[in-house]
């Protein structure tokens, strides 16, 4: 840079410094600036706060609305309730009316039965053995007021009166207006009465066509160890007005609509049950029951509309009864009029006669004596098998005549070819006739003893004298006995081994093998032999989930069954049966009517067959 370039910038920034001492503000200036800086900051702060005062005012006016807005919608709610008002919020109180059997707890939201406990049983873990509990249960009647519908189940009762066996739940508004629920539980007894009663509410009160509605519903717990057994033996139970009880399907969800009287509708489970029973009838219902699966806490949903008929202008007073309860058969015996029996699937026709009558008057009678239930079942087994002893010593008997014959009825089928298959069945009658054989005797005695077998698989998994009753390996001879737990669940079989289901497939193949050996003929089907195999095969899945107590009866039936064959076989010469048979066919035999009608159309069929072989030549 040169000399005259240094003294440019030299005078340059003299001059800029001149400029700015001479335009420098003074300290009176600076001070004057600065209160102008802070008054303008002061208006701006005042102005935001007005703009935050503005906002919380109108923020307060919108909240006053929807206070205001909400209180005149509760005002309003509060006119159409009337005197319900008061009842229509509140605090929830528990009480509880006990005997020696059950423990009922109520509510007096709904003024309704809010838990039962029954006292001398458990669920299968060992838990106190709760029918229902809280919301798992709701049940409460319909009626109109002031064009609105309300429930029992929403309204806040007050406590009117409660003593050691009684309790009463009222509603009570001006002018002696009262809507009262009693309830009352004496001393051993299942059975709760329940009593409706109102009064001067006939102004205010209405009913739909007369009658006040009542809806059921609850969520059935699961008790018991095997839960599709006790699936399959739950429901929903009605007794029609003066006539049968009937049912919903217990394998699938299912529903009905009841148009006529009906005297109690039952939730039941296999082994207790909730009824609510009308003095006189309900008018009508509709049920319906939803199976619950593996992923929910209950085993079914049940739900039950109905209607008794009630008119609030005559101050009407309603009784029913509630049963919580066991099905247990005297138990339930004891309201004969109810027929709650019936509650207990014991079987059609004469496989209920046959338990009614027969086999649970026995089992009864030997509880008196005996501690083990798995004694009483050998002991009723055996008292069963002598019985039918005389069956079964005549359908060995014709067994034997049938092996005695087979060298003659052999004899005939290499005489006669196959293709003479009507020749060949009559030579074979006219040898069972001379011989005095039937050969439906085998076949008939057994046909007699299915229905005590058909009794009995109805009998043990529906009675509750064998729930948690414990022999040998078994538990509970009430459901399956287990001794191996499987990894996996096998289709159809499922998670476990059932030792009393296998020994009892075992002795039926054993049984199978004897009768194979002791009616062997010529003539048996091809593959029948392999068939007959196959049952105790079946008996192994279908029986394997069932209750053991039923299982081990089977057991030991079959096992009676094989000892008495054998015992037979010793006290039968077959040699000399055969002597006998031998002689019986030398004998004229007298044709029955019906033989004669029967060799007739075999004959004329015979003549029909070689008329229309002599044609074709």
């Amino acid at each position: 840079m040169d000399k005259n370039s240094i003294t440019g910038l030299v005078l340059i920034t003299i001059i800029l410094a001149l400029f700015w001492w001479m335009n420098k503000p003074s300290a009176e200036e600076i001070e004057a600036k600065k209160r102008a800086l802070d008054s303008l900051h002061q208006v701006e702060l005042l102005q935001a706060k007005e703009a935050a005062l503005q906002a919380a005012q109108q923020s307060k006016t919108v909240t006053t609305e929807e206070i205001s807005k909400k209180a005149i919608a509760d005002s309003l709610q509060n006119q159409s309730a009337g005197i319900l008002a008061p009842f229509t919020n509140g605090t929830q109180k528990l009480v509880t009316l006990e005997n020696n059997l059950i423990k009922v707890t109520f509510s007096n939201k709904g003024g309704r039965v809010y838990s039962v406990e029954i006292k001398d049983y458990k669920t299968f873990d060992g838990q106190p053995l709760v029918l229902f509990n809280g919301d798992d249960n709701r049940f409460g009647f319909v009626f109109t007021y002031n064009t609105r519908i309300f429930s029992t189940n929403d309204l806040f009762f007050n406590i009117k009166s409660q003593t050691d066996k009684s309790i009463d739940f009222e509603i009570a508004g001006t002018d002696d207006q009262s809507l009262t629920f009693s309830y009352k539980l004496n001393d051993n007894t299942y059975m709760v009465d329940h009593e409706i009663a109102s009064n001067n509410l006939g102004s205010i009160f209405a009913t739909a066509r007369g009658a006040l509605d009542i809806e059921w519903t609850q969520e059935m717990p699961a008790q018991e160890k095997g839960r599709d057994s006790e699936r399959q033996y739950s429901g929903i139970y009605y007794k029609y007005f003066e006539d049968e009880v009937d049912w919903l399907s217990t394998a699938k969800n299912d529903e009905e609509d009841l148009r006529t009287k009906l005297k109690w509708i039952a939730f039941k489970d296999q082994f207790f049950s909730s009824v609510f029973i009308a003095k006189d009838a309900l008018a009508s219902g509709f049920v319906s029951t939803e199976v619950g699966d593996d992923t929910t806490p209950y085993i079914r949903l049940n739900k039950a509309e109905t209607s008794v008929p009630y008119d609030f202008n005559r101050n009407d007073k309603v009784n029913f009864r509630f049963f919580f309860g066991p099905n247990h058969f005297y138990t339930l015996r004891k309201h004969k009029d109810l027929e709650l029996e019936k509650l207990i699937p014991l079987g059609w026709g004469i496989f209920g006669w046959i338990n009614r009558f027969a086999v649970i008057p026995v089992f009864n009678f030997l509880e008196g004596f005996i501690a083990s239930y798995g004694i009483i079942i050998l002991l009723l087994t055996l008292l069963i098998k002598l019985v039918l002893f005389p069956l079964t010593y005549k359908s060995y008997m014709s067994t034997a005549k049938m092996r005695a014959l087979k060298p003659q009825i052999d004899e005939i089928n290499e005489r006669i070819p196959k293709d003479k298959a009507m020749e060949r069945q009559q030579a074979t009658m006219g040898l069972y006739r001379k011989a005095g054989v039937n050969p439906m005797g085998g076949c008939l005695p057994m046909l007699l003893q299915m229905p005590i077998l058909i009794a009995m698989f109805r009998f043990f998994p529906a009675s509750i004298e064998l729930r948690q009753e414990s022999f040998l390996w078994a538990t509970d001879l009430s459901t399956y006995d287990s001794i191996l737990t499987l990894p996996w669940k096998i289709p159809f079989y499922g998670d476990h081994v059932s030792l009393f289901c296998l020994l009892m497939s075992i002795t039926n193949v054993v049984y199978t093998h004897m009768n194979q050996e002791m009616t062997q003929s010529s003539q048996q089907m091809p593959g029948m032999k392999g068939m007959m195999y196959m049952m105790p095969v079946m008996f192994l899945f279908f029986f394997n989930n069932y209750a053991s107590g039923l299982s081990y009866y089977y057991f030991v039936s079959t096992l009676i069954t094989i000892a008495q064959t054998l015992l037979i076989r010793n006290f039968v010469d077959e040699k000399a049966l055969l002597a006998k048979l031998k002689a019986h066919q030398k004998k004229p035999v007298k044709k029955s009517s019906f033989q004669a009608r029967l060799e007739n159309m075999a004959k004329q069929q015979q003549q029909l067959k070689k008329g229309g072989q002599s044609r074709k030549k």
